[in-house]
C-alpha cells in the first residue's frame, strides 16, 4: 500500500466483514449514499468529524482507518522515518490542500490518540470552514506562526506555544502568515 493509507479500502474492507451494506452505512452516519459511497472509493477525504462518525457505525478505533501493522509494544518513529499520512480536517476538501499530515503512530494498535506533525503552508483563503468532532486536540507550534479559529476567537500562536482544546468547539488550523509552519498535533477521538 502507498505512503498514504487507503481509507476508503479499509472502510469497505471492514463493513464488508460485519455485513453491513453502503446504504446501512450511510444512515448509521448520517450521509448520504453518494457520500459515502466517494468515501469508499476515495474520491472524498472524509474530515476527522467524518471518519469518527465512521469508526463509531463500525464498531472500530478511529486509529484502525491509520493502522499500518499491529504492534503491541511502544512504537518509535525515527527522524527521517515519518511517511505523509491522510488529512483530516473539515468537511470542505479545499481547505485540506494547506495541511500536510505525517502519522507519528500508525503502527500501534489500541492506541486513542493519534499524533500528527502537521505541515501548514499559507493559503490566500482568508474566510476559512470551521469543523467540529467529538474529543480532543493538543497543538505545540515546532516553527513559524499559527493561528486557530476557535468558535468565534483566533488564537496566535508561535513556535514554542502550544494550545489544547475541545474539538467539539467549531474550529481551524492556519498559517498566520505568508511562510510556512509545522506542528506537532493529538487528536483523541473517545470510541
Amino acid at each position: 500500500m502507498s505512503a498514504i493509507k487507503n481509507v476508503g479500502l479499509t472502510i469497505t474492507l471492514i463493513r464488508h466483514q460485519k455485513n453491513i451494506s453502503t446504504s446501512e452505512l450511510a444512515e448509521r452516519c448520517g450521509f448520504s449514499i453518494a457520500m459515502m459511497e466517494q468515501i469508499e472509493q476515495n474520491e472524498t477525504i472524509p474530515s476527522l468529524g467524518h471518519l469518527i462518525k465512521v469508526a463509531r457505525a463500525l464498531g472500530v478505533r478511529l486509529g484502525t482507518f491509520l493502522d499500518d501493522m499491529d504492534q503491541l509494544g511502544p512504537v518509535v518513529t525515527r527522524k527521517g522515518d515519518v511517511k505523509k499520512g491522510t488529512s483530516f480536517s473539515n468537511k470542505n476538501s479545499n481547505a485540506r490542500l494547506n495541511l500536510d499530515f505525517f502519522p507519528l503512530a500508525s503502527d500501534k494498535s489500541g492506541r486513542h490518540m493519534e499524533p500528527f506533525i502537521v505541515e501548514i503552508t499559507p493559503s490566500s483563503i482568508s474566510d476559512f470552514t470551521q469543523s467540529s468532532h467529538e474529543g480532543e486536540e493538543f497543538i505545540y507550534v515546532l516553527s513559524g506562526n499559527i493561528e486557530i479559529k476557535y468558535g468565534k476567537d483566533i488564537y496566535a500562536l508561535s513556535e514554542g506555544e502550544s494550545i489544547y482544546y475541545d474539538s467539539v468547539v467549531d474550529h481551524h488550523v492556519h498559517a498566520a502568515d505568508e511562510s510556512p509552519a509545522k506542528i506537532l498535533a493529538v487528536v483523541y477521538a473517545p470510541f
